[in-house]
């Protein structure tokens, strides 16, 4: 009976055309006895929702927009924070930690508790925040939240607990670090200034404790002003009103005298016996002009002056003060040593820098051994022992983003010889001049897990490089690095300047990458709709690059006709290019309106010297056609057993015989049915039609380069959000995943697909503004996305809620866009060993296809399994009609054989082709195969073959083709990245939804074991990105400068504190210097100062409640001694809970005696008045 209703489901739901949108399993049903049934297959399935649970891992590459940097001297540990609120923690290689502020305030400074194992962050939002750093995963202990005056400047003294704070109004207050409660000591700004004063001094931009002496407190206000204020007596000693601006002080660290940095370029220099004028000001920038005055110069943001004991002469170190006159300079970093003047130049602007000194004490001699740069996107240490100044180099993957990133791919469990072999190879060509010695930032411990296994991630950039990293463990670090521009003739100066307002800036961005470890055999799709196979050689090599043109670019109302050989089948070409007429050279100066049969780029066609690692061997463009660019590849899969490689964009398929170097398949979708065409399509009208839709599409393609040139950029340098302007658009019908990406449609991959358009004429309306773009050069390149158009995102300004649902449901059916459109995309692609005939009894190799309509096509091929043969003999492809449908774009494919396991697709051993020959050890092709009858012997002939679209999974028994199980993943949103993975020995479905859900299916029987909304709302940049891989491991970019990695294994999350590092390192505190009895009585600190005597609730007594709100952390620990936890943190729980407990009881007492003592005096007075009156009469009264 359950046979027969399995039939009965096949055939109700198999409508090519259902309202109400559920096609079936398959176009036709097959023999019910030939497909078991689920309960025949007995498949165990071992993995369980407790299996899986999302959490982050590690994140890598540079902060993005950093605002702030701290220093421990003691623990070696740096600090940065960014503007969304993100922490970055460095120490030594692979102590590396990332923490964020729920409220994503941007950070606006950090002060480190030095060796304490804590920091102190001051955000936008006028909170303070004390963090712990004394476990693997900082926590926040306790935070601060001003309610009436605005955070500006922190400083924190060392060995103290108590904390300065700087606001917008100019007053000083003091917070308690243990206890974090405002102290009653507060300093206000009408107090620090001279009654007859008559301006505010405004903000307080700087906060310094005297070197000489720790009672005074150095206040400097932005207006200029500075003030000298003596703790202990609650006075100013002395006050400077200056005429420029004050950007930072910096102390001598004798505390004599003190340098203050101005807005207008200068430097003064200010003794502390006489403060009615600065002893010195220089303009270390500004040159003297011809009247006698100096040079406007830029304000100096920063300075520090350190002292050194080997040099008589300080260190003074400053950012800023070049002169205005001096345009296009970048941004510098100045070092003054005596009377040698050093200027670095930097790449981005310098958003802080700290130096680097042997002490923590700030009145010994600093010793300076460095400078720490952060700029907006690179981090740079300067060494200062040297005299060249060479910066060290950085062992940190800060240059994740040196070109922009545009698409990922991760690999676990790599063959182990791989990695090793990369790292020879890429480190032939790193960068020299680094300073020999170790890298400063040194602090923290960390050590390889013992259950690690080679994992890589690969990155592709919009300058068209591919880098390789080393993900192993939780570290990143850089592999080799391969250009793909290489093979490409360099674009001609011409070209560039004729046509700058349209052309294409990054050519060679990489869109898609395919590689098989096990075989080396690496391919790059890029934007300009071309593909690059590259073999792996230890051995250089000089080779000519051998290519292919493919013009697939059909019509379907054209007539199709056997002569057009460009569109059907031809096997075995010897000359390896489809016949088409003799192409012009790419770079010539032809309208786009004649351009025909050229590609975008032109390959080199000479003889090249190829270095060891990865070489060109074959490259594949797609070919201009009547004056219409080549539509980009959205689809790619190359199988190096089979020795094919295959593409597909919205016009059709192309198969290429990589070792014969010839293209076996070019047809359209259309034609790859034959007969088999599930729908009832409806041709368009003839060239009328098709002329206004290509003019729609490329009007609105110029109005949107006129109106967003800066924005052309984003789809690769920020990858963040698009335009916030949102076009109308009444023609509906003839939208493409370029015009819907341009115009702000929110579509998925390929639910619109995209018409070709048709030849304009020269003179038409049209003429002029296309003759603008660069000859070579594909239109709206920019305007799709960078991983073959994975989503498309909505972009009006809206609120989040309102853009998440616009997100997530403007997605329109791939069934009713039938009536619409008649062609439809190829979207994935996979080479198998499967079935693609219901009578096959045998598998064969196969290309499964799946459309952006929701339809597979099995393509079976005959290929020579002799070696000799397989280099001469034709590889036959015979498209046999097979259809399956699901509702959705297709996505992925995946098989198992009939016990759940996971079957590989075949590979070829790698063999190094350009190595000296060995006449004992000839080089043959060793194949590794895993087809479906060699890995079951038990279960019988057949295996599973599992199908994600954007919204359904199924699961077909082949070579039946019957549907075993399907679930429908998300009626609301779309899946945007599905992946069959390994997860504890055991298979499943990995899917990323638009909306943000993680989900995890079971496999075969597709059961939900997780479903997590893990993102609030994706973005063309995650989108883009995400990406699955096994072990339970995945990734996405989650800012343009950094790559996240999450887990969704539970096994995973429970072990990942033992495979982070850790932040603090029990480290003793290094003593002071003995200063010597002469220099100690003379000029050193008279009398020690008591912060808790001054500014502790005795003597300065509570703040208001409602300057500021006490918030206790996570944990709800009530003082620092309590971060440690465990027995030790139950201790001084204990003991704080004690001591508030007497001081309570203490309280009581002394009100108590209070009381005693009113009463006495009270009874002693009544006492008095009683014998005063004792002997009065009444009427003395």
């Amino acid at each position: 009976m359950k046979k027969f209703r399995k039939v009965l489901d096949g055939l109700t739901t198999s409508s090519p055309v259902n309202p109400g949108g559920s096609p079936g399993c398959g176009s036709a049903a097959g023999t019910p006895s030939a497909a078991p049934t689920p309960r025949e297959l007995e498949i165990q399935e071992t993995l369980m929702s407790e299996h899986f649970q999302i959490c982050k891992t590690v994140r890598h590459g540079f902060p993005y927009q950093p605002t702030a940097l701290a220093f421990d001297p003691v623990q070696k540990i740096l600090a940065i924070g960014s503007r969304s609120g993100g922490i970055r923690i460095l120490g030594r290689p692979g102590v590396d930690c990332h923490s964020q502020h729920e409220s994503g305030a941007a950070v606006l400074q950090m002060q480190f508790l030095i060796n304490e194992g804590a920091l102190v962050t001051a955000c936008a939002d006028d909170t303070l925040h004390l963090w712990s750093l004394r476990q693997r995963l900082p926590a926040i202990l306790h935070s601060l939240k001003f309610n009436r005056e605005r955070i500006t400047f922190c400083h924190l003294p060392f060995q103290s607990k108590w904390l300065y704070v700087g606001t917008e109004r100019g007053n000083t207050h003091i917070v308690n670090i243990e206890s974090f409660i405002l102290s009653g000591y507060v300093i206000m700004w009408n107090k620090a200034i001279e009654l007859s004063t008559k301006t505010h001094p405004g903000p307080v931009v700087h906060l310094s404790d005297s070197p000489k002496d720790e009672g005074k407190l150095l206040i400097g206000f932005e207006s200029g002003t500075i003030v000298m204020w003596d703790l202990r007596a609650k006075r100013a000693d002395f006050r400077i009103y200056y005429d420029e601006a004050i950007h930072s002080v910096s102390w001598h660290h004798e505390g004599r005298q003190f340098m203050c940095s101005h807005s207008d370029g200068s430097l003064s220099m200010w003794n502390m016996r006489n403060t009615a004028k600065p002893f010195q000001v220089t303009f270390p920038h500004g040159k003297t002009q011809r009247d006698g005055r100096k040079e406007s110069c830029k304000p100096i943001l920063k300075v520090e002056y350190k002292t050194s004991r080997n040099s008589s002469e300080a260190f003074v170190i400053f950012s800023g003060g070049l002169s205005y006159d001096k345009a296009g300079r970048r941004p510098t970093l100045t070092i003054m040593h005596g009377k040698a003047i050093t200027v670095l130049e930097m790449d981005y602007p310098i958003v802080d820098f700290m130096v680097l000194c042997e002490t923590p004490y700030l009145n010994e001699v600093q010793e300076p051994y460095a400078v720490v740069v952060l700029l907006e996107k690179d981090f740079v240490v300067v060494d200062l022992t040297q005299s060249n100044f060479p910066i060290f180099e950085n062992p940190y993957p800060m240059d994740v983003h040196e070109s922009p990133v545009t698409c990922t791919a991760y690999f676990a469990d790599c063959p182990p010889d791989i990695i090793p072999v990369l790292y020879s190879i890429g480190a032939k060509h790193k960068k020299t001049g680094y300073s020999h010695k170790e890298w400063p930032v040194s602090g923290g411990t960390w050590t390889v897990g013992s259950q690690t296994y080679p994992e890589i991630i690969i990155t592709g950039h919009a300058d068209g490089s591919i880098k390789f990293w080393d993900a192993t463990a939780i570290t990143l670090q850089m592999l080799y690095k391969l250009k793909t521009s290489k093979v490409f003739e360099k674009p001609k100066t011409g070209d560039m300047g004729r046509s700058a307002d349209l052309v294409e800036e990054d050519p060679y961005a990489v869109q898609m990458i395919s590689w098989c470890p096990q075989s080396r055999i690496f391919c790059v799709v890029g934007i300009s709709a071309h593909v690059i196979l590259y073999r792996f050689s230890k051995h250089d090599a000089n080779t000519i690059i051998t290519s292919l043109e493919l013009r697939l670019q059909c019509e379907m109302e054209d007539v199709i006709s056997p002569s057009d050989t460009e569109n059907t089948p031809c096997f075995s070409d010897p000359s390896g290019h489809s016949p088409q007429p003799q192409p012009p050279s790419p770079r010539s100066n032809t309208p786009d309106s004649v351009r025909d049969s050229i590609p975008c780029l032109k390959v080199k066609d000479r003889m090249i010297r190829m270095p060891p690692g990865y070489q060109a061997e074959l490259v594949v463009q797609l070919l201009w056609v009547d004056g219409e660019p080549p539509q980009q590849i959205t689809c790619l899969d190359l199988n190096s057993a089979y020795g094919l490689l295959a593409l597909g964009n919205c016009n059709g398929l192309a198969v290429v015989d990589y070792l014969q170097k010839t293209i076996l398949l070019c047809m359209s979708t259309l034609e790859l049915y034959g007969s088999a065409d599930p729908f009832q399509r409806l041709t368009r009208s003839p060239r009328k039609n098709r002329q206004s839709t290509s003019d729609f599409c490329m009007r609105g393609l110029s109005n949107f380069y006129s109106d967003s040139k800066k924005r052309i950029r984003t789809s690769y340098q920020s990858l963040t959000e698009l335009s916030d302007n949102q076009v109308s658009l009444d023609l509906e019908r003839s939208k493409s995943p370029t015009s819907d990406h341009v115009n702000g449609h929110c579509t998925s991959p390929t639910s619109q697909p995209c018409p070709s358009g048709r030849a304009r004429v020269p003179g038409g309306p049209e003429g002029p503004r296309l003759a603008r773009r660069g000859p070579g050069r594909p239109p709206f390149r920019k305007a799709q996305s960078a991983a073959c158009m994975e989503v498309s995102l909505p972009v009006s300004s809206l609120t989040e809620e309102s853009r998440e649902n616009s997100f997530s449901r403007s997605r329109s059916s791939s069934v009713s866009s039938i009536d619409r459109e008649t062609k439809e995309a190829v979207t994935t692609l996979q080479f198998a060993e499967s079935y693609g005939r219901k009578s096959d009894s045998l598998p064969t190799p196969c290309l499964w296809v799946g459309t952006s309509l929701g339809l597979v096509l099995i393509i079976p091929m005959s290929i020579p399994t002799d070696e000799q043969e397989r280099q001469e003999d034709p590889v036959t492809v015979a498209p046999t009609g097979t259809v399956l449908m699901l509702k959705g774009s297709v996505l992925r494919f995946g098989f198992l054989d009939c016990g759940g396991a996971l079957i590989n697709s075949p590979y070829e051993v790698w063999r190094d082709q350009h190595a000296p020959d060995d006449p004992d050890r000839p080089r043959k092709r060793k194949l590794v195969n895993f087809s479906p009858s060699s890995s079951q012997e038990a279960c019988g002939d057949g295996h599973l073959a599992v199908v994600c679209s954007e919204r359904q999974a199924k699961v077909f028994y082949m070579p039946s083709q019957a549907c075993l199980y399907v679930h429908n993943i998300t009626e609301s949103s779309f899946v945007l990245r599905a992946d069959v993975v390994s997860v504890s020995n055991s298979v499943c479905l990995a899917c990323f939804c638009a909306n943000g859900h993680i989900m995890i299916l079971s496999l075969p029987s597709l059961r939900p074991l997780l479903d997590v909304s893990y993102l609030p709302l994706t973005d063309m940049r995650i989108a883009r990105t995400f990406c699955f891989t096994n072990g339970g491991q995945a990734l996405y970019l989650c800012s343009p400068t950094e790559i996240q990695r999450i887990t969704y294994s539970q096994e995973m999350c429970v072990n990942l504190q033992e495979t982070l590092g850790e932040l603090f390192t029990p480290i003793e505190t290094p003593e002071a210097q003995n200063r010597g009895f002469l220099k100690g009585f003379f000029g050193g600190n008279a009398q020690t100062f008591d912060r808790e005597e001054l500014f502790g609730e005795a003597s300065a007594g509570k703040a208001s409640r409602s300057l500021a709100q006490h918030i206790p952390g996570q944990g709800g620990i009530e003082g620092m001694k309590a971060a440690a936890g465990g027995v030790v943190g139950d201790l001084a729980r204990a003991r704080i809970a004690l001591d508030e407990r007497g001081q309570r009881l203490g309280e009581l007492e002394e009100r108590t005696a209070l009381m005693m003592t009113s009463a006495e005096t009270f009874s002693k007075h009544a006492h008095e008045l009683m014998l005063k009156c004792k002997d009065k009469k009444w009427y003395q009264f």
